[in-house]
């Protein structure tokens, strides 16, 4: 009846969470967010459904909570024993074909053990383990290497168009719009259905009109269209006073492009970086870096709360990383046993160390967490690795970016981490990962644990098969260290192992038999604490030190300031969140974000800038903050992020063609209107002049002039005059037109909308009469920063320029 009523208890206080959190009026008592509190209630639900399966077990020691997930070793049954004990597994020995079960009463092994046992002894011992790693490693490789994957999106095809329409009259009666063409529409549309008109000479209006109106009815050379609700006064001025023609739309021809948008969108059947978030020391030593809230912390939280009930069960079952690690010792760290060192010395808490020396340089405001936590480690390792491979082969050699120092020395990193299985296998997971130990301090707060009960007969077996070296020597746990993966209790011969509520004292045995000679602290750690520590506390404070001394110089109007993704928040903010994972790389089209190498020390390490010499961002795309883990790239909309300034646009006038005077070109010009931001415009240089000072027609060039207060520093222009002039014609060293950041030619906000902030700048620009400002650019100004250099292969286009567009081809200048 115990077990029964906490059941009962848990699973109420787990509705009466989720009544708190779902009802109109929540109590004061949940503040934190609501997916902590549901992450809450499914562990007391999971609670309250296991201590109700424990009510039915039969042959077993009492327990109150039971969670046993492994497939117990084959021995011979006494009489009127059962060769399962739990209602599960009952269950399963009726349902499963005789021949796929062994005989435990000849131990003859069934078609499932031996099928098991060829694969590994671990997959025989616990099997739902290694199926949920291999789940997890596939998740992790799917939402890396195609959900991140940009270049299946395609653009929506344009919609049909009927053009030379007539507006005829407005209809007195319903109010709907008559227009009449030189032949019957050509395309079918239903009612009510969205039919867009254009026309290119509105009366009274700059820019081309577009008006949003539904079908109604046609007949014959007449097509009936009704207003919608945000039909103006002035829309309808413009039909009834303009003189030309119209063309009918089946889609907005003003609308932006959102395929790569649309593309990851429609992937993610969960977010893509999952794995990331769930990792707790990413968000943690960003929270305390950059003194911020960061949304991922809820996520860190939920994994944290769930391994009350799994004690470290990341690391066991949910971890990539690992996962690759166990690959790794089974095909290559087994068959090298000359590196071997004990399990017992001065390296068995590096782990502790790390963290605490990466939690202090956050507290001095420096992120080095992105070095040594598991989840960025891998994810940089599939990036610098793979990526490039998976590029070269489904797109072609000549678009993969060259690599930098800083990407060797993250490939060796990660080259590293793997090499420690020459040492014990699963080195790292055991002695030297930090997010390893935040859910090893983690497993303070258990609810269950591993016991051994007195039937142990000291075989060396269990000890022999921990992934963790998590098993004393006298056969009990190490319990900051053991993960739950439950292989040990799979080749106990006398089923001595069970993993139970972790104040279970029943039928235990006797704790330092054979004697352990450890500590509280434990033996292997303790000549090392002292030392430990204070190398860790020493090593923190002395490479934050450095990190500051030696990194980005923010206030040095002339140091190095690389472009960085739109939505990036503050350089200072974005130095301490950024987690340098390479998740928008991947995500990024083209490569425009590129890895920094050492132009701010080891500060920028790792962290995206934009090369613009490469590739220009695209108007279509807000990936790389939609997949930031920790909001150093903002996850803005589409919409927000059209208007967010990366920087600003200069052009160097002592080698710009037209500026020159060498020849005419409009490469920048058409790649911006093509782009549909026309932040670019021509005016006349270098025209002639006759005696009476009458400019003499054919002299000069039309130069690019640059619109500050629409440019946002895409990079197109950029990306257009290095490929062509630089690379193709080698008529320009250098892109004569170049993305320079800083004050007062980027927008970086932590919060609030880009948006609000364009339409206040052109408020202030309209009260103080200046309308467009135009940036007047100098061959200094286009000096003053240093550019990320591009390989000298790269050609991220491979076409010539194209020709401008003319008002019947692109009327508003949107691709």
């Amino acid at each position: 009846m115990k077990r029964i009523g906490l059941a009962i208890g848990s699973a109420l206080l787990a509705t009466a969470i989720l009544v708190s959190v779902f009802s109109d009026r929540p109590t004061t008592w949940i503040e934190f967010p609501i997916a902590v509190s549901l992450a809450a209630a499914g562990v007391l639900l999971a609670i309250a459904a296991l201590l109700l399966l424990t009510h039915f077990d039969t042959g077993r020691s009492a327990a109150l909570l039971r969670l046993d997930v492994f497939s117990p070793a084959l021995k011979r049954l006494k009489q009127g024993q059962q060769a399962s004990h739990s209602l599960l597994g009952r269950g399963l020995r009726r349902v499963i074909p005789q021949a796929f079960q062994s005989n435990w009463t000849t131990k003859r092994r069934g078609l499932w053990r031996r099928t098991l046992r060829r694969i590994g002894l671990s997959w025989l011992a616990a099997p739902v383990r290694r199926v949920v790693q291999t789940v997890c490693l596939l998740t992790f490789g799917v939402l890396f290497f195609y959900v991140c994957w940009p270049y299946d999106a395609t653009p929506k095809p344009a919609g049909k168009v009927s053009t030379n329409w007539t507006f005829s009259e407005m209809d007195q009666a319903s109010g709907d719009l008559l227009f009449v063409g030189p032949h019957p529409l050509d395309w079918q549309t239903a009612r009510n259905q969205d039919v867009f008109v254009t026309t290119t000479d509105p009366a009274g209006a700059a820019q081309p009109l577009v008006q949003r109106l539904k079908f109604v009815d046609a007949t014959g050379d007449t097509v009936r269209l009704a207003p919608e609700a945000d039909f103006t006064a002035d829309a309808m001025d413009a039909f009834m006073l303009s003189t030309g023609t119209w063309s009918l739309h089946q889609s907005d021809p003003a609308a932006w492009p959102s395929h790569y948008t649309d593309n990851l969108a429609g992937k993610e059947f969960i977010p893509a970086e999952t794995f990331l978030a769930i990792d707790p020391l990413v968000s943690l030593s960003t929270a305390i870096a950059s003194r911020s809230w960061v949304w991922s912390l809820a996520s860190a939280a939920i994994i944290l709360i769930v391994c009350v009930l799994i004690p470290r069960g990341f690391c066991g079952y949910l971890c990539p990383l690992g996962t690759t690690i166990d690959f790794f010792d089974w095909a290559v760290g087994k068959r090298v046993t000359r590196f071997r060192v004990s399990g017992e010395g001065w390296w068995v808490h590096i782990k502790y160390y790390l963290l605490t020396g990466t939690l202090l340089c956050a507290v001095f405001g420096v992120l080095v967490s992105g070095f040594v936590s598991a989840i960025p480690v891998i994810t940089r390792g599939m990036l610098f690795l793979f990526e490039p491979l998976q590029t070269g082969v489904f797109r072609g050699w000549h678009l993969v970016p060259g690599i930098n120092i800083g990407q060797w020395i993250s490939i060796a990193l990660f080259v590293a981490v793997l090499s420690l299985g020459f040492l014990r296998p699963r080195f790292w997971c055991k002695y030297v990962c930090p997010s390893g130990a935040v859910f090893s301090l983690g497993n303070l707060f258990r609810v269950t644990e591993r016991k051994v009960e007195s039937s142990c007969i000291n075989c060396n077996k269990c000890v022999e098969i921990c992934p963790f070296d998590a098993i004393k020597p006298d056969f009990t746990t190490r319990t900051t260290d053991c993960t739950l993966c439950q292989s040990c209790a799979g080749v106990c011969p006398t089923h001595a192992i069970k993993f139970v509520e972790r104040w279970n004292l029943v039928e235990l045995k006797v704790p330092n038999d054979p004697p352990t000679q450890e500590t509280a602290i434990g033996r292997r750690g303790f000549l090392s604490l002292a030392g430990g520590t204070a190398a860790a506390i020493s090593g923190g404070a002395g490479l934050a030190l450095a990190t500051k001394t030696w990194g980005a110089d923010l206030e040095d109007p002339d140091a190095f300031r690389p472009v960085r993704p739109p939505g990036s928040v503050p350089e200072k903010e974005f130095l301490e969140m950024c987690i340098r994972c390479g998740e928008c790389f991947k995500a990024c089209p083209n490569n425009v974000l590129q890895p920094e190498a050492f132009q701010q020390g080891l500060e920028g390490l790792w962290t995206p800038l934009v090369n613009a010499n490469w590739a220009g961002c695209e108007s279509s795309c807000n990936a790389c903050g939609q997949v930031c883990p920790t909001g150093s790239i903002r996850a803005l909309p589409l919409a927000e992020k059209k208007v967010a300034r990366m920087g600003l646009a200069i052009v160097n006038e002592s080698t710009c063609l037209p500026f020159a005077g060498r020849e005419a070109c409009d490469l920048c010009v058409v790649e911006c209107n093509a782009a549909g931001y026309r932040a670019i415009e021509f005016k006349q240089v270098g025209t002639e002049v006759d005696q009476d000072g009458v400019p003499i027609a054919g002299t000069g060039f039309s130069a690019p002039v640059v619109l500050a207060d629409k440019c946002v520093g895409c990079g197109l222009c950029q990306t257009r005059c290095h490929a062509i002039n630089v690379k193709d014609k080698g008529l320009l060293a250098e892109s004569a037109i170049i993305i320079e950041a800083g004050e007062g030619k980027e927008d970086r906000l932590m919060s609030g909308s880009y948006i609000e902030l364009h339409e206040q700048r052109s408020a202030e620009q309209t009260e103080k009469g200046s309308g467009g400002d135009y940036f007047v650019p100098t061959t200094e100004s286009a000096e003053q920063n240093p550019k990320p250099a591009a390989s000298p292969d790269a050609d991220p286009f491979g076409v010539p320029a194209s020709p401008p567009p003319t008002e019947d081809d692109d009327p508003f200048g949107i691709r």
